[in-house]
């Protein structure tokens, strides 16, 4: 299982929102390219961005840090307000090596169909679920799309990684939805990433043992929770 270390952007600062609330956000960080190098030089091979900015209004503020990112030598992923063809083709260009489709994946599935049929394995689905329903636009809207019949389209279409996050265990430090991850593991036949409350190394004992792909660790790294080296030796 792969651990991915990450770093939430907003104005080209690393910081953290509580449930995905923008008025309870925490800097952590004024150089996130510092933080990845910290993480490469902890073992990571893996990152996850996601630029907040952008998943409200869909433009790419935050480009140039993320161009500074991908320089860090890590696999990286990232999520945030794509929703055309041209972002996704600026991110992948800027050394991007993921991106991760949401709002769009729920709106948009003539976009979606094409930007998979374009760029394959390099296209992934962000999954964020706000009581056990598909939420779009930076957390703010919640559809009544359930997550099991979602993924389910979404693999149907031909994507072939989701990264779930259940939103209210998102920064609140109690744990990641086992349950959640157990049954969409057993369920289908996607890489999942889980993220969400993963808080503790019995957490990613716990998701390395259902089977899920990869874990993403938040809050958890930024608050000393979770010795990142530790984690990843947890994981591999």
């Amino acid at each position: 299982m792969l651990i991915f270390p990450a770093i939430d952007l907003f104005e080209g600062k690393a910081v953290r929102l509580y449930q995905g609330d923008y008025a309870q956000m925490t800097v952590y960080s004024e150089d996130p390219p510092a933080l990845a190098a910290d993480f490469k030089a902890a073992g990571a091979s893996c990152l996850h961005v996601v630029d907040l900015e952008g998943a409200k209004d869909g433009t790419t503020p935050n480009l140039e840090t993320v161009k500074r990112l991908a320089r860090a030598g890590l696999f990286t992923e990232l999520g945030g307000g794509i929703r055309s063809m041209g972002v996704v083709e600026d991110y992948l260009s800027a050394g991007v090596d993921r991106v991760i489709l949401g709002t769009a994946a729920v709106t948009d599935e003539a976009f979606l169909r094409e930007a998979v049929a374009a760029f394959g394995p390099k296209v992934a689905v962000g999954a964020d679920l706000r009581e056990g329903c598909v939420a779009i636009k930076g957390w703010t809207e919640k559809t009544s799309l359930p997550a099991l019949e979602f993924c389910r389209r979404m693999e149907d279409l031909g994507v072939q990684t989701i990264i779930c996050t259940d939103i209210s265990r998102d920064g609140a430090m109690r744990g990641t939805n086992r349950a959640l991850y157990g049954e969409l593991t057993k369920t289908l036949g996607l890489e999942i990433i889980a993220s969400g409350g993963v808080s503790s190394l019995e957490d990613i004992s716990a998701l390395k043992a259902l089977g899920v792909s990869g874990a993403i660790i938040g809050k958890a790294y930024y608050t000393g929770a979770i010795d990142l080296r530790k984690a990843i030796e947890a994981a591999s």
